[in-house]
C-alpha cells in the first residue's frame, strides 16, 4: 500500500479515501479548468468542465496504486504466469455487478482471476477501460476485450466492441481477421457481427481467395458461403481452383467435400474449363461419381439452346444461376470522375448468356448515370403550362439506368439482371462497399447511394474523387410451364390468349420469337 499523507496532509482510512474519491478530485481540478458558457433565456450558465483532467488522475490512481485496497491477482490458464494489478474496490463494483459480487465473498485482499492466454494479455487495458472510460484497440485485441466485457457485464464496452468490429472489417494483413471475428459471432449469437462478417466475405471473395485466411475458415463457413448467389468473384473456375486448394489443406470428410463440390455452379463454367477439371483435377478424379450427375447436365446446357433445354429441365436451379462475376464476359469497371457534375453515358458489351449455345453473341449495352435524379413518385409530369419538366433537380439522388442498344429474339426466355458494385478504399485496400441488384433502373431499389455524400471530396463513396463502379449483368434463364393438350400463349398479366403450335415442333428461332419481350411471354398448355 501506498501512503496519501503527502497528498491530503492528514492520514486516513483506505475506505473513506474511496468514498470521497471523485469528489475530492473534482475540487482539486476547479483551478484553471475550462470555461463554457451556456446561455438561457432566464440566465447565464456557466460550465466547468473538469472531465479530462479527472481522467489523468484516476489513470495515476490506477498506475501508482495509490490507496488500493484490493490485489487483482491474474493467472493464465495452464501456465504459471501471474500478472499483479493494484485496484480499488469502489471502482471495481461501481463499473461491474460481477465485480462486487467476487469482492463481497473474498477472503482477504487478493481477488484471483483465472483467463484464457488471449484475455490474460489485455486484462490491464481492460481494467484502465473501468478507470477511464476509454480504450485503444487493435484487431487482434478485439475478441479477447469483447470476451471480458461480456464476462463481467461491461455493456457499453461491450456493444462499443461489437459496433468497432462491424466497421473495421478491412485489414491491410495478409492473415486478416474477418475469418476469427466470424467464427467468434457465432461461437457467442451475435448476429449482427456474424451477418456483417458474412457480408463483407461474400462481397470481397476474390481477394479473401488469394489470402491465408482463405484455408483457415471452417466447413460451415465454407459450405454458407458456397450457397450464396452475392458472391464478387473473378469467376466459377477461380472458386473452384480456391476450393481445390481448402480440401487439399484441410482433408475434410467426404461428406463435406461432395457437399462443396455439389455447390459450384458447373453451368457458369466454360466447355473448355470443364473438360480440363474434368480429366486432370485430382479432386474431380476423386470425387467425379458425386457430381457426375451435375456436370452431365451442364454438358447439355452447353450443347442446346436454354429454351430448348427448358423443355425437359429446370434451368431455375443454382448450377444455372449466375454470382457477380467481374470478367469482362459478364460486365465492365465504370469510373466516373467528379460524379456530381452532370449526365453521364457509357457503353460496354457482355455475352448473350453463358450456355455455349449463347457465350458466342455479343449484347451492347448503355448504361446513364444521372447524380441528382427525382424519382416519379415526388415529381409532377408536367409544369402549369403543360410543358414535360424536367428529371434532373438539385434536390434529386443518384440513379442508373441500363438497356440494351438493340433488341433482339435471342432476348426471348432469359432475363438480365444488373448489378452495380459499389468500391471505397478502407485501411489503404479497395473493397466492395456497396451491391445494388435491379432489372432496369437503380430507382427500383430504393437506396441507391442515398447516404453518399457525392459533393464531398473525402466522402467514404469516392476513390481519389471519383466514383468506382463495376456493371454486371447477369443473364436469367426462365423455364417452361408444360402440361398435356393444347397450346396456348398467353401474355402475362392478361388473360389474352393466342392459339400456338406444338413447341415441341417449333425452331430455336421460332421458339425465341414465341417467347419475346424478354420472357414476359409464357407458354402454357392446358389439360
Amino acid at each position: 500500500m501506498h501512503s496519501l499523507d503527502s497528498l491530503f496532509g492528514q492520514r486516513i482510512s483506505n475506505m473513506d479515501l474511496l468514498s470521497g474519491l471523485f469528489v475530492v478530485l473534482t475540487l482539486q481540478m476547479v483551478e484553471g479548468a475550462a470555461v463554457k458558457q451556456e446561455a438561457s433565456l432566464e440566465n447565464s450558465v456557466t460550465l466547468l468542465n473538469h472531465s479530462m483532467a479527472l481522467v489523468q488522475r484516476m489513470e495515476a490512481l490506477l498506475t501508482l496504486g495509490n490507496g488500493s485496497d484490493v490485489t487483482l491477482r491474474v493467472q493464465t490458464v495452464s501456465t504459471d504466469e501471474v500478472k499483479v494489478i493494484q485496484a480499488h474496490s469502489l471502482v471495481l463494483s461501481l463499473q461491474s455487478d460481477v465485480f462486487d459480487d467476487l469482492l463481497q465473498k473474498r477472503n482477504s485482499s487478493n481477488l484471483v482471476l483465472k483467463e484464457g492466454a488471449d484475455c490474460a494479455a489485455v486484462f490491464d487495458k481492460f481494467i484502465r477501460y473501468l478507470y477511464c472510460g476509454d480504450i485503444s484497440v487493435r484487431p487482434d485485441q478485439a475478441i479477447p476485450l469483447h470476451r471480458l466485457a461480456t464476462k463481467y457485464h461491461i455493456w457499453a464496452l461491450q456493444q462499443g466492441l461489437t459496433r468497432y468490429m462491424t466497421q473495421h472489417l478491412v485489414s491491410d494483413s495478409q492473415t486478416g481477421h474477418v475469418v476469427s471475428w466470424y467464427q467468434y459471432a457465432v461461437q457467442i449469437g451475435d448476429l449482427t457481427l456474424r451477418d456483417s462478417c458474412l457480408q463483407y466475405l461474400s462481397w470481397n471473395l476474390s481477394s479473401v481467395l488469394q489470402s491465408a485466411e482463405w484455408c483457415s475458415i471452417s466447413d460451415e463457413l465454407l459450405l454458407s458461403l458456397l450457397q450464396r448467389s452475392d458472391l464478387v468473384l473473378q469467376s466459377e473456375l477461380e472458386l473452384y481452383e480456391a476450393l481445390e486448394a481448402w480440401i487439399s489443406q484441410n482433408q475434410p470428410v467426404d461428406m463435406t467435400a461432395e457437399s462443396a463440390l455439389r455447390a459450384i455452379r458447373y453451368g457458369m463454367i466454360p466447355p473448355q474449363h470443364l473438360f480440363r477439371i474434368q480429366k486432370q483435377s485430382p479432386l474431380m478424379l476423386k470425387y467425379y461419381e458425386s457430381v457426375r450427375d451435375l456436370l452431365f447436365l451442364t454438358f447439355q446446357f452447353h450443347a442446346a439452346s436454354p429454351v430448348q433445354l427448358a423443355k425437359y429441365f429446370d434451368v431455375n436451379c443454382s448450377l444455372f444461376m449466375p454470382r457477380n462475376y467481374l470478367s469482362s464476359s459478364w460486365g465492365s469497371p465504370w469510373v466516373i470522375n467528379n460524379p456530381t457534375r452532370d449526365d453521364r453515358s457509357f457503353s460496354f458489351q457482355t455475352q448473350l448468356g453463358p450456355s455455349g449455345h449463347d457465350a458466342s453473341k455479343r449484347v451492347t449495352w448503355n448504361a446513364l448515370f444521372s447524380p441528382r435524379w427525382l424519382p416519379l413518385s415526388v415529381r409532377s409530369s408536367y409544369t402549369e403550362h403543360g410543358s414535360m419538366q424536367s428529371t434532373r433537380t438539385d434536390n434529386g439522388q443518384p440513379r442508373i439506368i441500363i438497356t440494351p442498344a438493340t433488341s433482339s429474339p435471342d432476348f426471348a426466355g432469359v432475363s438480365f439482371q444488373k448489378t452495380v458494385i459499389v468500391a471505397a478504399r478502407q485501411q489503404g485496400k479497395v473493397v466492395v462497399r456497396h451491391v445494388f441488384n435491379f432489372h432496369q433502373s437503380t430507382e427500383e431499389t430504393g437506396d441507391f447511394l442515398m447516404d453518399a455524400d457525392l459533393q464531398r471530396r473525402t466522402s467514404e463513396y469516392l476513390i481519389d474523387s471519383s466514383l468506382h463502379l463495376h456493371i454486371i449483368v447477369k443473364p436469367i434463364y426462365h423455364s417452361l410451364i408444360i402440361t398435356k393438350k393444347r397450346a396456348y400463349m398467353k401474355l402475362a398479366g392478361t388473360s389474352r390468349k393466342y392459339p400456338a403450335k406444338n413447341p415441341q415442333h417449333l425452331s430455336v428461332g421460332d421458339e425465341r420469337w414465341w417467347l419475346v419481350l424478354n420472357g414476359c411471354l409464357s407458354i402454357i398448355y392446358l389439360q
